[in-house]
């Protein structure tokens, strides 16, 4: 990035160029990120091919204005904080499903973020509802956010046996990230580059199984704190508190205008969920 980039976006989110990689300015940024550029899902139903390149990664979210899933937001995000100082390490995660199921390897991508004072944290502005703030990485503890109580723990074997430490204290185990008491995801320690995902948000794209095929979603943070979310044309809006407001839309007209207004995004068409074909035994 060279700095007219980097200032594109950070008047993307709406923050000031920090001026020391802190905790602190940390915290803005991941807050910022969070409510102005939307989680969501409308390339895969849309046509638009995802590629996790930093060039395309930036012309989508700064200079097309969208948004984009957790390969796209986060990488994005790990590059302007490199850029403004940080050091940013990518980690892969495997997100809890039903009767706590792991998704496939790749099937998430978080931060692990230093600022200049060595401290480390867990950036993640590409998980939806989550955490408002970054987490501290060492804190085994209960952490506190607006968006629920949040702990890093050390995590168990999977089911193929692996991911558990050796024993106490011993480096290199996974992570389980838990929000309110249940399970989110599970990190891998194991450093990563953007490449590496790039299996991952092909399955996403392209696998009948995955939720990002059999539905559409654009969502985002409110700077009341709550959230404001558009599943097809379905309009919710969750107040801080909790509290939510459902409504369907009517027409076309009226979600596009939901995008252009409420998320910033501006379609020519309204996106339409495009399940792909399931394939038989033999093909």
């Amino acid at each position: 990035m060279n700095p007219a980039q980097i200032d594109a976006y950070l008047r993307r989110i709406g923050a000031a160029r920090p001026a020391r990689p802190t905790a602190g300015a940390l915290r803005e940024l991941h807050l910022r990120h969070l409510r102005s550029v939307p989680f969501e899902n409308l390339s895969i139903h849309l046509g638009e091919e995802i590629v996790l390149e930093e060039k395309r990664l930036l012309d989508k979210v700064v200079g097309a204005g969208r948004g984009g899933f957790c390969y796209e937001l986060n990488g994005a995000f790990s590059v302007l904080l490199t850029e403004l100082g940080f050091g940013v390490t990518p980690l892969a995660g495997r997100v809890y499903g039903e009767e706590g199921r792991l998704g496939i390897p790749y099937d998430h991508l978080a931060l692990r973020v230093r600022t200049v004072d060595g401290e480390e944290w867990l950036a993640d502005v590409g998980f939806g509802t989550h955490s408002h703030y970054p987490l501290a990485f060492a804190e085994r503890g209960e952490q506190a956010d607006p968006g629920g109580t949040f702990r890093i723990a050390e995590a168990g074997p999977d089911a193929a046996g692996a991911g558990a430490r050796g024993g106490e204290g011993t480096p290199g185990g996974d992570l389980d990230v838990l929000r309110d008491g249940l399970p989110q995801y599970r990190l891998e320690v194991r450093p990563r580059v953007l490449g590496d995902f790039t299996a991952g948000a092909w399955w996403h794209s392209t696998s009948p199984s995955s939720h990002f095929t059999q539905s559409l979603v654009c969502s985002r943070g409110t700077e009341d704190g709550g959230r404001i979310t558009l599943s097809g044309r379905t309009l919710t809006e969750t107040a801080a508190d909790g509290a939510r407001a459902v409504r369907e839309l009517e027409g076309d007209a009226e979600v596009l205008g939901v995008y252009r207004e409420r998320f910033g995004i501006g379609l020519d068409r309204v996106p339409t969920v495009l399940k792909p074909a399931k394939r038989s035994r033999n093909g």
